[in-house]
């Protein structure tokens, strides 16, 4: 009897284990499948889409990306696209460590109420709700500018939308660091007190080093948003001589070459778009999983 329950345990578990890693490699085939499809499409010559979509690529026609890179001003796209993700990182980092910090380590009156409301700036859908009226706020300020001082200097500008993407960020950044903050032990911090050292200094030579996953984390997370965003760069950078990120790029990208069936062109834009994000998480992928498994928000 107990032989014939251990083996109806052992083929439950055999079944459930071949049902797991069914629907791991049947998502894993959904993800790589499309992506290899466009890396694949990005060398072929513009005939080869007129036959077989799924057939190899004869050869290697690098010049899908000298056409997308240069002709489509892709390189100038992707320039701007490394300003405004960096500078709108560096800003955040500067913001939000300091802030996750305190919120997480010290006491003070209003700290619950400051943390609520970064709770509930999770649920507001910035590129549907916040968008309009921000575009809205700094229009009527360019207005009341170019009144007073000649110009304005709010729509059009990179650093204003890395401003922009700095603050719609902050909510998410906060409440995963304060999370993270709030599990690391308190002895490192009272033996730097002893020690002498001040707050900044502990906060910049202890605890961010020991919050290293969590902050490679929120980097990388904010770094995909930041480089993929499209709704509100379209709104804010909207003159046809503004400069342009790369997600705006590309769409103008593809309604060129849609009409002139440049598909070659088309798929290495794709690809110059994708390139950054996958090489960035496959180097970062170990302290992302690392970052995202520990920590809780504490109150």
């Amino acid at each position: 009897m107990q032989n014939t329950t251990e083996k109806s345990s052992r083929s439950a578990e055999g079944l459930y284990k071949f049902f797991i890693y069914f629907v791991l490699v049947l998502l894993a085939v959904t993800i790589i499948v499309p992506v290899a499809w466009v890396f694949m499409a990005s060398i072929k010559q513009n005939a080869e889409f007129y036959g077989n979509p799924w057939a190899l690529p004869a050869g290697f026609y690098w010049q899908n990306f000298v056409n997308a890179w240069n002709g489509a001003k892709m390189g100038e796209y992707m320039l701007n696209s490394v300003i405004v993700t960096a500078l709108a990182l560096a800003l955040l980092l500067v913001v939000a460590l300091p802030a996750a910090y305190c919120l997480s380590r010290f006491h003070f009156k209003g700290r619950k109420v400051l943390n609520t409301l970064f709770m509930a700036g999770l649920f507001i859908n910035v590129n549907y709700i916040v968008v309009v009226p921000i575009f809205l706020m700094l229009r009527d300020s360019d207005v009341w500018l170019k009144g007073h001082f000649g110009s304005g200097f709010l729509l059009n500008n990179l650093v204003v939308l890395a401003v922009v993407y700095a603050a719609t960020a902050l909510p998410f950044t906060i409440y995963l660091l304060s999370g993270y903050f709030a599990t690391l032990p308190h002895d490192f911090e009272e033996a730097a007190y002893i020690d002498g050292a001040s707050y900044f200094s502990t906060m910049t030579r202890i605890i961010f080093p020991m919050a290293k996953p969590s902050i490679i984390t929120i980097i990388l997370f904010n770094f995909l948003s930041f480089w993929n965003e499209y709704i509100i760069s379209m709104t804010l950078m909207s003159s046809t001589k503004a400069p342009r990120t790369l997600p705006v790029g590309l769409l103008n990208l593809m309604q060129a070459q849609q009409s002139a069936a440049q598909y070659g062109t088309m798929y290495a834009g794709l690809v110059l778009v994708m390139l950054p994000t996958l090489i960035l998480y496959i180097c970062v992928q170990r302290q992302l999983t690392q970052g995202m498994t520990v920590g809780g928000l504490k109150g």
